[in-house]
């Protein structure tokens, strides 16, 4: 009786074992809160991946930087030490070339244009591009389109002639605030807000949810409509992490990143629309309609010294514009 209990207790600790080896719990760390559409998303592909593996596979997700600022994160990813993060592809061409292609500011002449781009080939080879840098991407979550505010309206370039702008360390948005006559200043998402209000910066660029989800719209009260750039998030995964999974893990993540964005969209463009709407119901923000010509006359050497840096960036940005 002994010997058999003995070896009952050793049998569930070998299939215990076994089934921990099997599972695999993935942390996912990003620096927005958990309301943001963006955090909802990524849930939504937790949930999935686990319905789809039978639990095999969970991801934990981390809002509010809580394992470490977006590079920080990055960075702990491409070590191993961190098996997924959120960044975004303005951040990720210090990671991956083939990213700038994605932050040339109007590059993309619509919202269907830039999910023809992401959902298809294009999007997935850019995806996979980091493999040698330690990740590859898992799914793109639209942002929408970023534009100015600060504490006066931008409708021209002119505008901006001496303005501090927040940016994020990306060459890409440093390089098109210069071209419009700004003062590019590279600041973490964390210390925006205060910087906005002790006037450390005068303005920013971003999405119309920064004015809210982040409470920029109580320090900023200008928002205007140039709508440059539609730089996506993207949730990247180590390499390490990926290949400790399964063959059909994969496809089970890779089907409910898919879910998630397509979900993401619509959901995307109703927390925009209600951004906008309670900035300047709740916290007095003036939205300016913005002539774009200008700006884009402006920013358009860009698209040419990107593509000259390599023959792979000159032929991703030539794809992008014939798949309009």
């Amino acid at each position: 009786m002994k010997i058999s209990y003995l070896s009952a207790v050793a049998a569930t600790a070998i299939l215990g074992a076994t089934l921990t080896a099997e599972a695999a719990t993935l942390r996912l760390n990003h620096n927005n809160p958990p309301e943001h559409p963006v955090h909802i998303s990524m849930q939504v592909m937790a949930d999935r991946v686990a319905e789809l593996t039978n639990g095999e596979v969970k991801i934990r997700i981390y809002p509010n930087a809580q394992l470490g600022t977006q590079r920080e994160s990055m960075e702990l990813v491409q070590s191993c030490a961190l098996e997924m993060a959120r960044s975004n592809a303005s951040e990720l061409e210090a990671f991956e070339e083939s990213y700038s292609a994605l932050n040339l500011p109007y590059i993309f002449q619509s919202e269907e244009h830039f999910n023809t781009v992401v959902t298809g080939e294009i999007g997935a080879d850019i995806l996979n591009a980091s493999v040698a840098q330690g990740f590859r991407g898992v799914a793109y979550y639209t942002e929408g389109a970023r534009s100015f505010y600060g504490d006066r309206p931008i409708t021209s370039p002119a505008d901006l002639k001496g303005m501090k702008i927040r940016v994020q360390p990306s060459p890409s948005a440093i390089r098109m605030v210069e071209l419009l006559g700004g003062n590019p200043t590279p600041i973490a998402w964390g210390e925006l807000y205060s910087a906005l209000q002790q006037g450390v910066v005068d303005g920013a660029e971003n999405n119309p949810t920064a004015l809210t989800t982040a409470r920029h719209g109580e320090v900023a009260k200008h928002f205007s409509l140039d709508e440059h750039t539609m730089i996506p998030s993207v949730v990247v995964i180590s390499n390490c992490a990926y290949d400790a999974l399964t063959e059909d893990q994969r496809t089970a993540l890779r089907q409910a990143a898919l879910e998630s964005m397509a979900a993401h969209r619509a959901a995307w463009n109703a927390a925009s629309d209600a951004a906008i709407e309670a900035a300047q119901k709740e916290l007095g923000v003036n939205v300016h309609q913005v002539e774009k010509g200008p700006f884009v006359e402006a920013v358009l050497p860009m698209h040419e010294e990107v593509a000259a840096k390599s023959q792979n960036l000159a032929d991703l940005i030539a794809r992008i514009k014939a798949a309009n």
